[in-house]
């Protein structure tokens, strides 16, 4: 293998291995910190060693190894004497004295304990949202700060901030290095799920920026919902978030033209939709469902319910064959759930469909003093489009010119200015064919 070939081969392997590494680590040494440096110098070992020697036959177990000899160099080093280290240093080198094959065959093993606590570490509530999502992209996606950055239109410095005070407001806040238990695990898997889910959705549709999608967070957000799925294979909303993503990114050749501009769900070529990923998104979903009836919380939860819905357009051959009446039900179970004009909004558009352009614009209108979509780019934007359908051109083109001011988005900007310029156009080409004496009686 060339060099190039070896340092490819350390990416992929840190991508793999790095969690469960940095999980291991923090389990012996109760410092995430700590755990995380260490963890990045046994990675620089590596690509000083690997060129030479080879990439070893158990990339972790060799990482591990590395790992562990250097927490113990640095803490047989500190000057610090206090009783806790020295019985952290005697634990690792006894660890380490007696490792044979089936604590090898451990560390290779994709799911563990660790990695669990570690994943609700990342999102303890005693970190801000943003905080959260930068941890996690960090311990757990293994991205580099500058990945973080650039994914989210980020300066790095502003990222690696955010990375250092995260981990420094754990160890101040002294947060046990444990799995919750009892209503707090409830509390703390809805922190982990969501922040999954604003990772995807940041990557499927970015907020800001030149790219209508960024698939890597996707792919990102996709890995640890699937990891968290195995790690916690009884939880029914667990297997609806990683239904949802899996469903919704099944789309994401579909969403995109050849010129990188977006194409809107009931127009894109359903025969470039991903049908692995439909697939796995369906069974992520009935597997929910089963579960949600097995504790008697039917219809689900409301990841659940949202993969339902994307399940709806996944089973339609065409934009025609939509079940719009499930979709509003759904909707309407999720409403009483998690009461959200955002979801009120999504209802407007589902009750478009299936009673006309008025139904739905009824409902929007309804909306439009909501504090909470007050820069809801979205909301103009939908109320565009219903205005559109029913042929008010000026109005509608006022909606889409005000969403497109409210988007950060440069892809999403230019869409809504072309559908702006369509209206425009048709409302120029009905005054045109108005005699003049009907625009003189008007």
């Amino acid at each position: 293998m060339t060099a190039t070939d070896i340092h490819r081969t350390i990416d992929a392997v840190w991508r793999i291995e790095s969690a469960r590494l940095i999980a291991s680590l923090a389990r012996m040494l109760r410092d995430v910190g700590l755990a995380e440096e260490l963890a990045q110098d046994a990675l620089v070992a590596a690509l000083e060693k690997w060129p030479e020697s080879g990439v070893p036959d158990q990339p972790g177990a060799w990482l591990m190894a590395t790992a562990k000899h250097r927490a113990i160099d640095r803490l047989r080093r500190s000057k610090l004497q206090q009783r806790k280290h020295e019985e952290i240093a005697r634990e690792l080198e006894d660890e380490q004295a007696h490792a044979d094959d089936a604590h090898l065959d451990a560390l290779d093993n994709p799911f563990n304990d660790d990695l669990l606590r570690l994943v609700f570490t990342a999102c303890h509530p005693v970190l801000p949202t943003h905080a959260q999502v930068a941890l996690t992209l960090r311990l757990l996606g293994g991205l580099t700060t500058d990945e973080i950055a650039r994914a989210f239109l980020v300066p790095e410095p502003t990222i690696a901030q955010r990375i250092v005070r995260a981990k420094r407001t754990l160890a101040e806040k002294q947060v046990p290095y444990e799995m919750p238990r009892g209503d707090e695990l409830n509390e703390r898997l809805a922190s982990v799920l969501a922040v999954i889910y604003l990772i995807f959705n940041e990557g499927y549709a970015a907020t800001a920026g030149d790219d209508w999608m960024r698939p890597g967070l996707c792919e990102d957000a996709l890995r640890l919902g699937r990891m968290l799925a195995e790690l916690m294979p009884n939880e029914p909303e667990v297997h609806g978030l990683v239904a949802l993503m899996e469903i919704q990114a099944s789309r994401s050749a579909a969403r995109v033209a050849p010129d990188g501009e977006p194409v809107l769900l009931l127009e894109q070529n359903r025969a470039r939709w991903d049908q692995l990923l439909i697939h796995r998104g369906l069974a992520a979903l009935d597997r929910a469902q089963k579960q949600s009836a097995a504790r008697g919380t039917t219809p689900g939860g409301p990841y659940t319910l949202q993969a339902a819905i994307a399940a709806c357009h996944a089973r339609a051959v065409t934009a025609e064959e939509t079940d719009w009446a499930a979709i509003v039900g759904l909707y309407g179970a999720l409403a009483r759930i998690t009461p959200s004009p955002v979801i009120e909004l999504n209802r407007a558009v589902a009750l478009s469909m299936l009673f006309g352009p008025e139904s739905g614009l009824a409902v929007v209108d309804a909306l439009t003093d909501e504090p909470a979509l007050k820069d809801y780019h979205l909301l103009p934007a939908v109320r565009g489009d219903l205005l559109k359908k029913l042929e008010r051109w000026n109005e509608a083109r006022d909606a889409f010119e005000r969403a497109a001011q409210m988007t950060r988005n440069a892809r999403e900007q230019a869409l809504l200015r072309r559908r702006a310029a369509e209206c425009e156009a048709a409302a120029g080409a009905d005054d045109a064919v108005i005699p003049p004496s009907s625009k003189r009686s008007a």
